[in-house]
């Protein structure tokens, strides 16, 4: 463990003397709210008859201590609110302890309390709580990042590194609980998705995640072992084929949220665990499915922001249907002037390197068309718009094109250059789809890592029969980002996946002793604020020498003072 700073042993110390009083700083007891900051701030003025006595609870987030009367301000789940606490108010008899020591003592930003009162109008027009009591909830032992705001809203010395933001989302969203607004889109997407579905008569269901076969998806799986069944096992790179099993078993329309786990590549746009809805309609196809995507988007951005466009970028972007549809080869051929459609292998092996496309010889010729589609197309589709009809290469879960050989009934659905849903007419004809899986087994023995494996259950499901069906799957996380107008995944989700975070060098008081520095001041040394020899070395020695003596005075030491050539020894 490393050191601990000034302030984190003073709060400490405050927690011990709490303790002390007779007061335990972790109560288990319910402390009762009646109230909120926002409904107060909102509605008081309009009946100020209702706020006469009120309970609420929230974090101090700043103090003004003005002798026998104090200032506060206590952030609760919707916002901030200011609080009065005058002494003889809180405590009414002759002791003053809960004033004098707790409150202006013991306590400190961060802390959690609870207070009863009434609300008010100050002499600055600013609506507040008249405290009558409080009560420590929970102490603090960290300091909170201190954010300054000036009366324009402009903010100084902010909790800002997105690194430090994304592992320390708590902190995070306590002094900038603007962000706050992010996660509250997203469970609204989520809600408004599942509502509409929900009225459509189709069930919520659950699949697992860990599974004997990685299916469903190209993708590269996480390995697992379980033990006591002595079996490996992924974590899910989809619930496709499982979802596709309840459609065999006679439900009508069943769909999922659920998490994904793809051992890939992370960016502003892909992370390993993410979390996608995937829903599957009986007696439907893709065709159908277009008309379902356009109707619940455009209810979902209604949901959000009362409207069917969304500010993305630079670019608005309208939900509202209906979208623009270009097949696979056209949306190539546009946007390139390259025609592939009748391309085989090598031919468009050959085209992706005129184009200058990294290649390998594990790629199929529907990896490679998808590259040139990658590279070449994607980030030109701005508005919402499908690719339809797919080579059947590139997709061995969707069912034969009814009128175009080769190709497939599946449709991408691409807004602001990303693929945000993925749907196709399902394939249900169990010997075709054994025959797709045989093809995926001999591209993983070229070494493609994202090919599909063989999954003999899901043929035999199959084999029972299974209706014509639509699928489709939307990644809720790339839909966040557009409602919420956020260009990197990390921001709309509470806890992405991080490197380990690095452990500070834990520094002994032999560490400091090893540069002349006598026992009995290295605790002195450490209460000044040096946690490590080198922030000692970074100070200057002549503010050392002399806050030294401060400090002897302040802690009232009895133990000889270094003098200053010994000091400045320190420093070599």
């Amino acid at each position: 463990m490393s050191a601990l700073s000034e302030q984190e042993i003073q709060r400490r110390e405050s927690l011990n003397e709490l303790r002390k009083l007779g007061i335990n700083p972790y109560p288990a007891e319910e402390f009762e709210v009646n109230a909120n900051a926002i409904d107060i701030l909102t509605n008081y003025e309009k009946d100020k008859t209702a706020y006469k006595t009120i309970s609420l609870a929230g974090r101090i987030m700043t103090r003004r201590i003005m002798g026998n009367a104090s200032f506060v301000e206590l952030q609760d789940t919707t916002g901030r609110i200011q609080a009065y606490i005058r002494r003889d108010d809180v405590c009414p008899d002759d002791d003053k302890t809960m004033y004098n020591i707790v409150f202006k003592k013991l306590l400190d930003i961060g802390d959690f309390i609870g207070v009863k009162g009434y609300v008010f109008t100050t002499q600055t027009g600013e609506i507040s709580i008249h405290v009558s009591e409080f009560k420590v909830l929970s102490k603090s032992l960290k300091p909170l990042p201190i954010v300054k705001r000036d009366d324009d809203g402009n903010i100084y010395d902010g909790f800002t590194d997105p690194e430090m933001r994304y592992r320390m989302r708590y902190v995070d969203l306590t002094v900038n609980p603007e962000y706050k607004e992010i996660f509250k889109i997203r469970s609204k997407v989520i809600s408004t998705m599942r509502n509409y579905f929900n009225d459509q008569g189709w069930m919520e269901v659950e699949t697992p995640i860990l599974q004997a076969v990685h299916g469903g998806a190209a993708a590269r799986p996480f390995n697992t072992h379980h033990n006591t069944l002595d079996m490996p096992l992924f974590l899910r790179i989809a619930n496709e084929l499982y979802l596709k099993r309840l459609i065999v078993a006679g439900f009508d329309g069943v769909y999922e949220f659920g998490k994904m786990f793809r051992n890939e590549g992370m960016d502003r746009t892909h992370n390993p665990e993410y979390t996608a809805m995937e829903i599957y309609v009986a007696y439907k196809d893709y065709i159908w499915m277009m008309g379902m995507v356009e109707e619940c988007l455009e209810k979902i951005t209604f949901a959000v922001h009362g409207k069917s466009t969304v500010q993305v970028g630079e670019n608005v972007i309208d939900f509202a249907g209906p979208y623009e549809k270009l097949s696979m080869y056209d949306s190539i051929l546009k946007f390139t002037g390259v025609d592939v459609s009748a391309m085989d292998e090598i031919a468009l092996r050959d085209t992706c390197k005129e184009m200058g496309i990294e290649v390998n010889d594990s790629m199929g010729k529907g990896k490679l068309v998808d590259e040139i589609f990658n590279e070449k197309v994607e980030d030109k589709l701005i508005q919402p718009t499908y690719i339809t009809d797919y080579p059947i290469e590139m997709t061995p879960l969707a069912k034969k094109h009814r009128s175009k050989e080769g190709l497939v009934e599946r449709f991408e659905l691409f807004v602001n250059g990303k693929e945000i849903a993925n749907a196709y007419s399902e394939l249900n004809d169990a010997i075709d789809q054994k025959e797709r899986f045989e093809e995926q087994l001999k591209l993983a023995a070229r070494g493609d890592d994202e090919a599909m494996a063989m999954d003999d259950d899901f043929i035999r499901a199959l084999e029972y029969g299974m209706p014509p069906t639509s699928g489709l799957g939307i990644g809720i996380d790339r839909l966040v980002m557009m409602m919420t107008n956020q260009s990197s995944i990390q921001e709309v989700l509470f806890f992405p996946q991080m490197r380990a975070e690095k452990k500070a060098k834990v520094y002994t008081d032999d560490d400091f002793i090893n540069l002349g520095i006598p026992n009995e001041w290295v605790p002195v040394l450490r209460k000044m604020g040096f946690n490590t020899p080198e922030e000692l070395k970074a100070a200057n020695p002549n503010k050392v020498f002399n806050d030294l003596g401060g400090m002897r005075k302040k802690l009232k030491l009895e133990i000889a003072i270094p003098t200053k050539d010994e000091v400045m020894a320190w420093f070599e």
